[in-house]
């Protein structure tokens, strides 16, 4: 199973990219937010789901981990398919999703196309106590704030795509938005400057991974 690339963005269409590696372009779904931060020319690494069928094979990539393990377990709830488990990550954070499953909401999911009453109470009830995987930004040094889930994981992807780990990444955005002043609502191109600004020049990247 193909669980990871990095390799070069090749082309970005819409929700679909292509990574070239070492001269084989193999084609990706991805979130619309993973594919804002993805350039063509420029390295990344995507963490991926392999989906085999009798007559296909797909890959569905994302910026982090945890949302590839939270597409997963979604998908193994009856009813949810890979495109409706990719929509639901489309809408809502892992942050949202936690919560809303937490929280038995199952009107979060009927938001989503393709999921119906009956399969939104059946993701709730699958995974009811079931997530293991944590939600994007939980943890030590977690902040949150003004700047949403989906904006942070974008900020990751796109320090990981410049060449840091994702262990770097996520500690320079954690540290980047603790020192964000109060009521500060920067775009995420200058979020992400002000992440490499911490991160320094001096850090050794390829120590780090």
């Amino acid at each position: 199973m193909i669980s990871q690339l990095r390799g070069v963005v090749a082309l970005v269409d819409g929700s679909r990219v292509v990574i070239d590696i070492h001269g084989v372009g193999l084609s990706v779904s991805v979130p619309e937010r993973t594919a804002s931060v993805l350039r063509a020319g420029e390295d990344t690494l995507l963490h991926t789901s392999m989906i085999v069928r009798e007559d296909d094979m797909s890959l569905t990539g994302f910026a982090l981990a945890e949302e590839r393990d939270l597409f997963d377990q979604l998908r193994s709830v009856g009813g949810v398919g890979p495109k409706s488990a990719l929509g639901v990550l489309q809408h809502y954070t892992a942050e949202e999703i936690a919560s809303a499953i937490a929280s038995e909401d199952d009107a979060t999911f009927r938001q989503v196309s393709g999921i119906g009453p009956k399969t939104a109470k059946l993701i709730v009830l699958t995974l009811h106590g079931k997530l293991t995987a944590p939600p994007v930004g939980a943890g030590k040094g977690a902040v949150d704030t003004s700047v949403s889930g989906a904006d942070q994981a974008a900020i990751v992807q796109a320090l990981v795509g410049l060449g840091w780990s994702e262990r770097v990444a996520k500690k320079g955005v954690s540290d980047m938005l603790e020192s964000l002043g109060e009521g500060e609502t920067p775009s995420v191109s200058d979020l992400v400057r002000r992440a490499l600004q911490l991160l320094g020049p001096q850090t050794s990247r390829e120590g780090n991974r």
